[in-house]
């Protein structure tokens, strides 16, 4: 895999957390197919663009910070990438402040225009505190 795509797919999964780090609901609808397939602790879902970018903007949490560890990319191929990856994650939810860590995994396509999100995992690995 070019080391270029590899930098290419962790800008683009850093600059979705921070769209949703600012509640930019705008800048999280622009990184998303026409539906992202999410998996995390509440279930599945299958997320318009509009729906990411409400839930961005709308959701009763606030993600303050974020960082990311042990970060692989992989390309199976041309138009296909998926990274996977550690975040630790500071987060306020009912007024309350969490730290906590999960294992993450993204599907970004290639669409001729540029990269898109379509799958998105989560797996809390342990809450912090």
């Amino acid at each position: 895999m070019e080391p270029d795509l590899r930098q290419t797919i962790l800008d683009l999964e850093t600059a979705f957390w921070t769209a949703m780090r600012d509640k930019d609901g705008a800048a999280a609808a622009r990184l998303c197919g026409d539906t992202v397939v999410s998996t995390n602790a509440h279930g599945v879902s299958a997320l318009s663009a509009p729906t990411m970018r409400k839930m961005t903007e709308e959701g009763k949490w606030r993600l303050n910070s974020f960082s990311f560890g042990e970060v692989h990319v992989t390309s199976p191929m041309p138009d296909v990438a998926i990274i996977g990856y550690l975040v630790q994650q500071d987060v306020t939810m009912d007024g309350q402040s969490k730290t906590w860590s999960a294992a993450e995994c993204s599907t970004w396509v290639h669409n001729g225009d540029g990269w898109l999100c379509h799958a998105h995992c989560e797996s809390a690995l342990q809450e912090v505190t």
